[in-house]
């Protein structure tokens, strides 16, 4: 085994250091009945001193609980004691995770509990094995209606919900990097729409407006003049933020709203009125040290029917196309008897927001403060001060980021600098006093420095509540050595339990840098076996319908069919010159029979599921002689299944 190294404790004490540091300047500023500041305690947990060296080894050292003191549980609990986590070889997985791919603007689909991978959904960059921005259909997607960038980021995954319930229709992830928002059709698990959304930069999140997804929200972080022309370069008082409502059938983007503040994270409520998202930098700065000067920032409670009903009047701006709507806290809109953005005052830099299952509360996680704020969402909408709807801040711990839910009356909170997640009791939260920590009903270690969580179907009405992953930023010694880019590590919590506890299950290493998840039953996503020819526009090719067809002088249209060793034909002629364009039909009915037409010289890269069409189209700008060849072991003659591209000189 590994030994735990000392520069784990180093990074983590690291952390703490930091943020520790922005929160005591601030240790003495004037608080409130409703909104005191518990203060900071940054003691080394004993386990990351003592006990670290077993705890970074064994998957065993995950289950301590803090409020016990109890120590490591024994293997036999940390590999799921009476329940079995197995999936056996042939056995299907109970759930689909979505989990975000990061840097590689894909969204990776994961097998729960056996963490296996199943697929990565390429969604903001091109993929060769999928053919994805290879063809005409997805390479016009990226590049046109996806603006042309070179890569994404994706962040958060949310999946379209019917009656507050998980549908399977769509997935929907964030491009943080570049500000656009994809749609992913769960029919064919592969991304059908990318919109570039106008007037906003660093698209954070992404969620969706229950009970029935009548919009997707991008949630812009990143403030900008508006319009951002060249004015205002200097005065970052005009700069604003968006959120942006994008209609999920037309992935348009109907309306947007501009307020105070960066924005952050963001979840729906469950009857359509709400729409919460965090903020930081309620002080407009455009440095660190000026982002972090003020002891509160706000969580933002958008109320949608009333910001519909100003877009109706007239009262907004059109800005690229798109109606922006004034929700500063200054905008006459906010000083009516139903503001359509109330702004509720949270300790510095709140990060994850997210509104509990039955709908009463929406959470928010301190980040710079060791709390958690309640908002009580039915009191936010009759409150004269929205600080009115906060009815709850328990003291969950050091660093915390996001929430997920059981949907026994259990809240699960990441603790980013004390590599934990904290399970509290959210009734019992909003009894105590502001800052106690009785609601805590335990918490386990998690390697290391924990970012997101997931708990199945936490987004919904009704969480199933048996496990939870943790998306914890560093590995460290976890895993074997792979240079100086570690893999991050995805680990998997039974919470089934609640007499037993929290128990680890299995560690999973993940590639940088992913983000978020969505868990979702598997009987509620039905994927097709093979494609339906009708839900393409492009012409399905059956055998006996191929055809070379020179349209002009300058243009041939080739309409071909491939199934196993056979491409329809074993050469194809075409001028110097010409536009060729080729329609491609894998004939096979048989599920998981998938070819490959690929021409590299040509940069064309097709690959064709069975009953799929794929359209492709270069210029033949070099005589000779270009072999085409299937890209997928599809049987014995496999390497014989060729055609040729003969590229004529013009002359």
């Amino acid at each position: 085994m590994t030994e735990h190294t000392d520069d784990t404790d180093d990074t983590i004490e690291g952390h703490e250091r930091e943020l520790s540091a922005v929160r005591e300047e601030h240790d003495d500023a004037d608080d409130d009945v409703s909104l005191s500041l518990p203060g900071l305690s940054v003691d080394r947990r004993d386990f990351m001193k003592a006990g670290a060296a077993v705890g970074a080894a064994t998957a065993s050292a995950g289950c301590l609980d803090a409020l016990s003191g109890g120590g490591s549980a024994d293997q036999e609990t940390a590999s799921g004691g009476a329940k079995n986590h197995k999936v056996a070889p042939g056995e299907l997985d109970d759930y689909y995770a979505f989990l975000s791919g990061g840097h590689s603007g894909e969204i990776r689909v994961m097998g729960v509990p056996s963490m296996r991978e199943l697929l990565r959904i390429p969604v903001f960059t091109p993929e060769p094995a999928s053919g994805y921005g290879y063809d005409d259909r997805t390479s016009e997607m990226l590049e046109e209606e996806g603006g042309g960038y070179s890569w994404g980021d994706t962040h958060h995954p949310r999946v379209s919900q019917t009656d507050n319930d998980y549908d399977g229709r769509w997935a929907f992830v964030n491009d943080k990097a570049n500000g656009r928002m994809a749609r992913i059709d769960l029919e064919y698990f592969e991304t059908d729409a990318i919109v570039d959304i106008p007037n906003q930069q660093g698209t954070h999140g992404a969620c969706c407006l229950l009970p029935d997804t009548k919009y997707v929200f991008g949630v812009g972080e990143f403030r900008v003049p508006m319009q951002n022309d060249g004015r205002d370069l200097d005065d970052p008082e005009a700069y604003t933020s968006t959120i942006a409502a994008i209609n999920p059938e037309t992935m348009n983007v109907e309306w947007e709203v501009e307020v105070d503040g960066n924005m952050d994270n963001g979840d729906g409520g469950k009857d359509g009125r709400w729409f919460f998202t965090t903020g930081y930098n309620s002080e407009h700065a455009t440095t660190e040290s000026g982002m972090t000067k003020a002891d509160r920032d706000w969580v933002k409670a958008f109320d949608v029917p009333a910001i519909e009903a100003a877009v109706e009047n007239g009262d907004y701006e059109e800005i690229n196309g798109v109606p922006v709507v004034d929700g500063t806290r200054e905008s006459s809109l906010n000083q009516s008897d139903r503001p359509i953005v109330r702004y509720v005052p949270t300790p510095k830099s709140p990060h994850g927001v997210s509104v509990t299952p039955d709908g009463d509360y929406a959470i928010a996680s301190g980040k710079l403060d060791p709390t958690c704020t309640v908002i009580d969402v039915e009191k936010l909408a009759e409150a004269d001060d929205p600080a009115d709807a906060i009815v709850g801040r328990p003291r969950v711990g050091m660093g915390p980021l996001h929430t997920a839910y059981d949907g026994r009356g259990h809240a699960y909170t990441t603790l980013f600098i004390d590599s934990q997640v904290a399970k509290w009791d959210i009734e019992a939260a909003v009894e105590a006093e502001a800052g106690s920590e009785d609601p805590i009903v335990e918490k386990i270690d998690v390697h290391y420095n924990p970012g997101h969580l997931i708990a199945s179907e936490s987004y919904t009405a009704d969480p199933e509540g048996d496990y939870l992953i943790s998306l914890n930023k560093l590995s460290k010694d976890r895993f074997l050595n792979v240079g100086p880019l570690k893999p991050e590590n995805d680990q998997l919590i039974y919470i089934g339990d609640d007499e037993e506890g929290m128990q680890l299950v299995k560690d999973k290493p993940s590639y940088a840098e992913p983000h978020d998840a969505s868990i979702v039953s598997a009987d509620k996503i039905e994927p097709a076996d093979v494609y339906d020819p009708s839900d393409y526009d492009a012409e399905f090719v059956a055998e006996g319908d191929e055809s070379i067809e020179r349209i002009d002088d300058s243009t041939v249209h080739v309409k071909t069919y491939v199934k196993r060793n056979e491409y329809a034909f074993p050469e194809i002629r075409v001028q110097e010159g010409d536009e060729v364009r080729i329609t491609a039909s894998n004939v096979e009915e048989t599920s998981d029979i998938t070819h490959g037409m690929a021409i590299p010289e040509y940069d064309v890269d097709l690959a064709l599921a069975p009953q799929d069409t794929r359209e492709v189209t270069f210029t033949a700008d070099e005589p000779g002689v270009y072999w085409v060849y299937c890209s997928y072991f599809c049987s014995a003659l496999h390497l014989e299944m060729r055609s040729r591209l003969i590229v004529e000189p013009s002359e």
